[in-house]
């Protein structure tokens, strides 16, 4: 599952990467990333939505989930 994650992050665009990491590796609030990006917290919401869909896909595809 690490390689799989690794791979998926990877081709992930490096905002949407950075975003990612941010909330769910470093546990980042969405104000906070918000912030920092200067995007309001729907944008962060909704990318986050849509990388977690992504993800979803490819741990799917690979026969994980």
């Amino acid at each position: 599952m690490v390689r799989i994650i690794g791979e998926f992050l990877d081709a992930l665009p490096v905002t949407e990467r950075r975003v990612f990491l941010r909330r769910y590796w470093y546990m980042d609030s969405i104000a906070d990333i918000a912030s920092d990006f200067d995007f309001t917290e729907s944008k962060i919401a909704s990318m986050l939505h849509r990388i977690r869909s992504k993800l979803r896909e490819k741990l799917e595809s690979e026969d994980y989930l």
